[in-house]
């Protein structure tokens, strides 16, 4: 990988290995615990959101904006960990959904429609 980005994502990549090994948790790191790990955190990301009404969404408080941060960063580490295991670039399954995407929804078709075209 050879932008800035890529670089500080393989960097935290190694991180993460080093990390789960300095506890043994490597045992645990296969795909279907790995998967759950990730339901379970995408869970807890929107749980900080639970009871919200819509107009609360915009003045969200500093501590809950540190909570959601908390949940963000937990749940990009558990699919980093995910995606190094199952051997997935993870900048480039991005960019390729994107580009699918781009295909399955022309704007002409999507712009401004919330169910598929």
């Amino acid at each position: 990988m050879g932008d800035a980005r890529a670089d500080s994502i393989d960097a935290l990549i190694l991180a993460l290995r080093e990390f789960a090994r300095e506890r043994d948790w490597e045992q645990y790191h296969d795909l279907k615990n790995l998967s759950m790990a990730l339901a379970s955190e995408a869970g807890e990301l929107l749980a900080e959101f639970r009871w919200m009404r819509a107009e609360e969404l915009d003045t969200i408080t500093e501590p809950e904006r540190a909570r959601i941060e908390a949940e963000v960063g937990d749940v990009f580490l558990t699919l980093l960990s995910f995606a190094d295991r199952a051997g997935i670039d993870l900048l480039e399954a991005g960019r390729s959904k994107l580009e699918a995407n781009r295909r399955n929804y022309p704007v002409e078709k999507a712009l401004g429609k919330a169910e598929r075209p």
